[in-house]
């Protein structure tokens, strides 16, 4: 289980549900998510605050803190980028506006991977992947299910090694709004910006530094130290990272499915000593704040 800058409590500010592209609802996520120990969650599903509602009142019943929380993606030197907002206002009208557009991105998208695989020959396949989806827009693990299920590939791995990952027919960018667009977007609503899963993108270092400077710069303030997926090498290089750009450390599983150990629920590498928690500046901060 993660560690926590406070003790005490288990803090996981980065995950999804069935409102976006993870196996579980928002109740039986944050169920899962008590019974894991997560003591304060965010529900951070794509580009959406769908699940909010549901996973609120799941989560005043079984005690745990839940933060307003979502994943929004965007585009920095061609490169799909993710920030994931915390602690803003929901019912704000121009963020709500701006998911709807982003939510309209997304079916465009959509519709777009399947045209890329059209070459596959699989009837409806929209359709089919919205299904997957229930009902909401697909993503590429819902393309990739039914792929599966159609017999064009033996799992989900494969669908991604020759259709779906980085670089491949069905990895479509071009949708999304500018880095500095999506952070203000967050920011104006009350909340904080993060740069998600810094190493998943797979810049170099300098490139990366690049991003986190031009992230500031946009008015972000937090990065995710530590998340599913890290080496002990990554954890210290987003850490240092962190504090060159003076920004808040954050932490998530990055939760989407159960039986993945490497990522679930509250699993989480303990931060370096010596960072700044964003949890310590929500509106209602955990923990101690430090004197000031």
């Amino acid at each position: 289980m993660t560690i926590t800058q406070e003790a005490g409590f288990c803090i996981d500010l980065h995950c999804h549900s069935t409102a976006s592209d993870g196996a579980l609802s928002p109740e039986d996520l944050v169920r899962r998510a008590g019974e894991r120990g997560v003591t304060h969650l965010a529900l951070t599903d794509h580009d959406t605050i769908a699940g909010l509602k549901e996973a609120g009142t799941a989560a005043q019943a079984t005690g745990i803190s839940l933060v307003a929380g979502t994943e929004l993606s965007c585009l920095w030197r061609s490169h799909t980028i993710h920030i994931v907002g915390l602690d803003f206002d929901v019912a704000d009208k121009d963020l709500n506006a701006a998911l709807e557009r982003q939510n309209d991105n997304r079916w465009r998208r959509a519709r777009t991977i399947a045209e890329k695989l059209s070459k596959l020959r699989i009837d409806h396949l929209v359709e089919k992947a919205t299904g997957k989806a229930g009902g909401d827009v697909p993503g590429r693990p819902h393309f990739a299910r039914v792929l599966v299920e159609e017999g064009a590939v033996k799992d989900s791995a494969q669908a991604f090694k020759r259709y779906l990952g980085s670089g491949k027919a069905g990895d479509v960018k071009g949708f999304w709004p500018s880095l500095e667009e999506v952070v203000q977007w967050v920011t104006r609503a009350g909340g904080i910006a993060v740069l998600a899963h810094p190493r998943k993108y797979k810049l170099t270092a300098t490139k990366l530094r690049a991003l986190t400077g031009d992230f500031r710069q946009a008015g972000g303030r937090a990065i995710e130290v530590s998340t599913s997926g890290q080496s002990s090498g990554d954890l210290g290089f987003l850490a240092e990272l962190c504090r060159r750009e003076n920004l808040l450390a954050s932490q998530g599983s990055d939760f989407h499915f159960p039986g993945a150990p490497w990522c679930e629920l509250g699993s989480i590498m303990k931060m370096p000593d010596g960072l700044e928690p964003v949890w310590h500046h929500f509106r209602q901060p955990v923990g101690i704040h430090p004197a000031v």
